[in-house]
């Protein structure tokens, strides 16, 4: 693995031209092109922030599936299929807070 480690640093690295002398710098991560041009962190941005709009959506159906049949059911009977959507709900809200810290 040390061998790689040259290998590794130089192919993640700018060169800039300063006079006539050309200096090799280390990139930052942020700054790797696609093959079609567009900076990665861009695209993983745009890919989260759609990810995020389609979880809000699957979020809102599942509250209001949640309240359909909370008001079909009876105030003495707790339902295991309520309990289901509220489990499906949680896990909705934790991919987008954990998506959202990222």
């Amino acid at each position: 693995m040390a061998a790689a480690a040259p290998f590794l640093r130089a192919q993640n690295t700018t060169t800039h031209t300063i006079g006539n002398e050309q200096i090799a710098t280390p990139g930052t991560p942020d700054d790797t092109r696609l093959p079609n041009g567009k900076l990665q962190r861009d695209e993983i941005l745009k890919a989260e922030y759609d990810q995020n709009l389609k979880d809000a959506r699957d979020l809102i159906d599942a509250a209001r599936s949640f309240e359909l049949d909370l008001e079909k059911s009876d105030r003495y009977v707790l339902s295991l299929g309520l309990l289901k959507k509220l489990d499906d709900i949680d896990k909705i809200t934790k991919r987008m807070r954990n998506r959202m810290r990222h």
